[in-house]
């Protein structure tokens, strides 16, 4: 894919777990980030200070997450100011501590690169860097050799301990253990992204990320981009306009905004749009889903209808075309709430004939329909994003700009009500039959005696290489499947794609044949884990 960035983030050099490998070739130093449990091997030269660039990026990143970073890296540069002053009988944990303290005045060519940074690039202003953490890796000896995917790894991501990086072939280095004995502190800074492709290894900096429990936050666009599909004498065409929109820079709509359906990519959703300074009210069928928003700053609805009828446009999110029915047509549902002028955006994953008796039914009660289902999953929902395709009222799409641009990086809008149902489902169809196919080259790799580690390696350096390649071998290969996109909803996808596929005598067989796969992997009680999970329908 193309190549991203990642915000400023200030981390410190700590010392790795011993079992551990470090880096081959240029040094690098294994840094903790601050106000996460984020982690990752980074090369000298990619360290900025943190002083002498503080005022700056906190200018760019003013997401709460990054707030809370600099106030734990405050704290601790405190922390060790008073052990430099109380402790002398260390003599390389001090020399280390002084070493940095005082280069972080003198700002030294050498030993500033230390400190815990990125810094291949400077970030553009007023592109959404500030909140895309899009994987991205610049290198500039253009190696193709797979170790170098172990020297630029991303720390975007959370949760799998250490240990779990052992399969990173990562030589020991004299350097990097002396230095690693002390503790630095600074910002990671993004990689540039104007470095040739052909100078690069997209591939390795999502190994790391791929090494913890949530997968990486990453898809193609770096800047979030409004893109309005119209249809023209039968033709779609794309026109893209630049939102100048940045983390924390969003000017949030003044109406009311409610939001039904806390699950995996509701919840990422109402998060955002807190952050960027909406006022929300929430509803869930189970309410206490609700509790963590309510203290974030959302409002209660009791019911869908109450929500619908005190806001002024309202989103939902649910599993499938049976809920978003109920959501409506149910008792002190949506349908009780909408009068003239209210606004409905339904964001689930249904097929095109429920979303167009929805959209009907609202419009007859003189309320606006928009539907809005999104391309992601759980991780790239709470980090704001993700792809999301609208269809129906065209002025309630540009009413919903700036909530689109809190949770997603793009969206499109696709005409008539459907358009964005089908669509969404032909998205989910490629993924999941592609899923499917992942698992059954890896377990076919397992029984014939090859190794599936390997096999990663070689489909990474090859042109299938991908972020979702790479994260779901990861959750296969480890074991994880939490999950992020569950394995019910992209088997229910499959079913309505078929489906749609019917309804024009289409054939799908690659689908119906994955679809088959994952009803498998329901019957072994995999729905509720990841997709990535369909791997175990092939496990004899």
């Amino acid at each position: 894919g193309k190549l991203g960035r990642y915000p400023p983030w200030p981390g410190k050099i700590v010392n790795p777990p011993k079992d551990l490998k470090k880096p081959r070739g240029k040094k690098c130093f294994f840094v903790k980030f601050f106000g996460t449990e984020d982690h990752a091997w980074i090369k000298v030269e990619q360290l900025k200070p943190y002083h002498p660039h503080k005022e700056e990026m906190i200018k760019i990143n003013k997401g709460k997450r990054f707030q809370q970073a600099v106030d734990a890296v405050e704290e601790f540069l405190r922390k060790t100011k008073g052990k430099d002053q109380a402790s002398s009988h260390n003599s390389t944990e001090e020399k280390n501590r002084r070493n940095s303290s005082e280069e972080r005045g003198k700002q030294s060519a050498g030993e500033e690169k230390r400190k815990a940074s990125l810094s291949e690039g400077k970030v553009k202003k007023g592109t959404g860097e500030g909140k895309k953490r899009v994987s991205s890796v610049s290198s500039e000896r253009g190696s193709k050799s797979p170790l170098k995917r172990a020297q630029d790894q991303s720390p975007r991501k959370r949760g799998r301990p250490p240990k779990d990086e052992k399969d990173l072939t990562i030589p020991e280095s004299s350097t990097v253990k002396r230095v690693m004995t002390g503790t630095v502190a600074g910002f990671k800074w993004p990689p540039s992204v104007s470095e040739p492709v052909k100078d690069s290894d997209p591939h390795f900096h999502h190994f790391l990320l791929s090494q913890t429990e949530k997968p990486a936050v990453c898809y193609q666009a770096i800047t979030k981009k409004l893109k309005v599909c119209e249809e023209e004498t039968g033709s779609t065409s794309i026109q893209a306009a630049d939102s100048t929109a940045v983390n924390g820079n969003i000017t949030p709509t003044d109406k009311k905004i409610g939001f039904l359906g806390l699950g995996l990519m509701g919840s990422g959703i109402v998060s955002n749009l807190l952050k960027m300074g909406h006022t929300v009210t929430v509803w869930n069928r189970t309410a206490e889903k609700c509790d963590l928003f309510i203290q974030e700053g959302a409002r209660l609805g009791r019911t869908p209808a109450e929500v619908v009828s005190t806001c002024d446009i309202t989103f939902a999110c649910v599993s499938d075309p049976k809920a978003a029915k109920d959501l409506v047509l149910g008792p002190s549902g949506v349908l009780q709430g909408i009068r003239p002028g209210k606004c409905y955006v339904d964001m689930s994953t249904v097929d095109a004939d429920t979303v167009t008796e929805l959209a009907q039914v609202i419009v007859s009660r003189g309320g606006r329909f928009l539907e809005a289902p999104v391309s992601g999953n759980q991780q790239l929902s709470n980090d704001g994003m993700l792809v999301i395709l609208a269809a129906g009222d065209r002025g309630l799409y540009e009413d919903c700009s700036s909530c689109f641009q809190a949770m997603g990086k793009t969206s499109f809008f696709l005409g008539e009500v459907g358009n964005a149902a089908k669509m969404m489902l032909i998205v989910n169809m490629v993924q999941g039959s592609f899923m499917a196919t992942i698992a059954e080259g890896l377990t076919l790799a397992q029984v014939t005696g090859q190794s599936q580690q390997t096999l990663l390696d070689i489909l990474n350096q090859g042109q299938l290489a991908s972020i979702f390649l790479d994260q779901k071998c990861q959750n296969i290969l480890q074991g994880n499947f939490k999950p992020d996109f569950y394995l019910k909803y992209i088997q229910k996808d499959l079913r309505l794609a078929i489906a749609l596929g019917d309804s024009v005598n289409h054939p799908t067989p690659m689908a119906a044949a994955a679809n088959e796969v994952y009803k498998r992997a329901k019957a072994l009680d995999q729905s509720d884990n990841d997709m990535s999970a369909v791997y175990r329908a092939y496990i004899h």
